[in-house]
């Protein structure tokens, strides 16, 4: 990783050799001594330990976001930079950008962190009954004398301060499956509901079940190209074979289904395809699907005999004009009995929408048709980790049970909500139109999530400085805007791209005045490169 966006004489790289060095692997560097005086080799070292760790790359927050971080330090030390501020769009992080938490999850969680508030009538009688509900639900009391238990009661208790149930606390579960139900239509059940550490503790879980086999059995996993790095990190740590299919750039990073037939056809050659995972809206390419673009994915999964992963975790962040969300469930169910048997594990998140909540790590995976026998294993596999943090599932509670129509915190929360979710929708489209402005750069429709996944033409003299450097050229075409615009960006090799092409990601998250800094210094950084580097 390092090598692909740092190598060459980078001052970033001197100090993590020089630390290394420091640091020592063995022996010869001085390690701790045994009993005899004697140096003590290291039981674990670069080269014992597991393999499959070292292939794990994950460029959201690979190098360039250290480099940043560096830099923000130098500067509040009073190092001169050509720059004031670092802005950091390499993440979906919206808080860190400045967005405000919705007030109602804050009441909520407030409350159940600490029960002594809820006779504290500054807090709306909604609020208090949420958090009083969950924590009822964390003591492990029946659901059907929630109001009733006295409030001494639940003081008493240690609350989402003690494990819940490795698979999420009930009351939880039985909301997320009411939230489903009124979303699709169709009857969830809360026993096939899973909470998580955000939603992608549990994508991996998932994945740990369906990696097996070797050789021509191995499992490969369908990824979509450009993808977020989770998949292909989770690929590489299980030595499962990732099978790339890529998005059509031209068409508005559409998923075409000839490209999925030409990717599991061609992979069948090398591994076991088992598994095809589908991004809606996408990161980090800001596509949302379409209902018939759904069915047909369904309908080639049916066809492929593949478990399908939806990861679903931007469904409230849709801005473009005619576009709408469209879970796989829903649809799958709609298409009749001939699919709605189809294997499927959907998954949602506190990180994302409106809410932005990534600090509480909460999210939850709704698998379907899964096999009995298997669903044993995967409580197993969660029992390892005890449990979720129960904050981030009482998160994820205020999320599928907001207030309702009628309520006291109705009005305001409708507010900040609708709120947050114009305000990403301009930024969406003033993002788009702004890269489209400029000389070398495209950039589709942002119809979803919180990124742009802007194309960038740059010059043969750059691609080859990049080259001689040992760096990817949209990697040292983001270094360069770091260190020159104070700009943290990703660039799009460690997304997947089509070769040739270059790229990188940026959220949509800046705040308004924040983002016009962002856009005016990457257009004078941009307009900078392109003429030092023409052909």
């Amino acid at each position: 990783m390092l090598s692909r966006f740092m190598s060459g004489p980078h001052p970033a790289k001197r100090r993590l050799v020089a630390m290394s060095s420091h640091l020592g692997n063995g022996p010869q560097n001085g390690g701790p001594t045994g009993p005899t005086g004697q140096t003590r080799a290291k039981v674990l070292t670069i080269d014992s330990m597991n393999p499959l760790v070292k292939k794990v790359e994950y460029a959201v927050r690979g190098p360039i976001v250290a480099r940043a971080t560096e830099l923000e330090k130098e500067l509040e030390k009073g190092v001169p930079k050509p720059f004031k501020q670092v802005i950091k769009a390499n993440i979906g992080d919206a808080h860190a950008m400045g967005q405000k938490p919705i007030t109602f999850l804050r009441q909520v969680i407030s409350l159940c962190v600490n029960p002594d508030l809820l006779n504290n009538e500054s807090f709306p009688a909604d609020a208090r009954e949420r958090a009083r509900r969950i924590l009822q639900g964390c003591k492990g009391g029946s659901l059907d004398d929630v109001m009733a238990v006295p409030l001494p009661s639940l003081l008493e208790s240690h609350g989402i301060g003690s494990y819940s149930d490795s698979v999420g606390v009930e009351v939880i579960r039985k909301d997320i499956a009411a939230y489903i139900e009124r979303r699709d239509g169709f009857p969830s059940d809360p026993d096939n509901i899973f909470l998580s550490t955000g939603a992608s503790d549990a994508i991996k879980n998932c994945l740990h079940l369906l990696v097996a086999g070797s050789g021509k059995t191995r499992t490969g996993i369908m990824i979509p190209i450009p993808q977020y790095p989770l998949y292909s990190a989770a690929a590489s740590q299980l030595d499962a074979h990732q099978v790339n299919y890529y998005l059509n750039e031209d068409n508005n990073w559409a998923l075409d289904i000839a490209e999925l037939e030409r990717s599991v056809k061609e992979a069948r050659q090398h591994c076991t395809p088992r598994v095809l995972c589908v991004i809606n809206p996408g990161n980090p390419t800001g596509q949302v699907l379409s209902k018939e673009n759904v069915q047909e994915i369904i309908k080639f999964a049916a066809r492929e005999h593949l478990f399908l992963m939806a990861d679903e975790v931007y469904q409230d962040n849709i801005y473009a004009e005619g576009c709408a969300f469209h879970s796989f469930k829903k649809t799958m169910m709609e298409l009749g009995p001939e699919y709605s048997t189809l294997e499927l594990a959907s998954f949602h998140s506190t990180s994302k929408g409106y809410m932005g909540e990534c600090g509480f790590r909460g999210g939850y995976m709704e698998v379907i048709n899964m096999d009995p026998q298997v669903k044993l294993q995967l409580k197993k596999l969660v029992s390892t980790k005890l449990c979720p943090p129960v904050s981030g599932q009482a998160t994820m509670d205020c999320v599928v049970n907001p207030p309702q129509p009628g309520e006291p915190s109705y009005e305001s929360f409708i507010k900040e909500k609708t709120a947050v979710l114009k305000s990403l929708a301009e930024r969406a489209k003033l993002v788009a139109e702004t890269f489209n402005s400029i000389e070398g750069v495209t950039c589709n429709t942002v119809q979803g999530a919180m990124y742009a996944f802007p194309r960038i033409a740059l010059p043969q003299r750059a691609v080859e400085k990049a080259k001689s450097l040992g760096q990817a050229p949209d990697g040292f075409y983001a270094l360069q805007l770091l260190e020159q615009a104070g700009i943290c960006v990703v660039p799009g090799s460690g997304f997947g791209q089509r070769e040739g092409t270059y790229h990188f990601r940026t959220t949509i998250l800046p705040q308004p005045d924040k983002l016009k800094i962002f856009m005016d210094a990457f257009t004078a950084f941009h307009n900078k490169f392109m003429k030092e580097y023409a052909d």
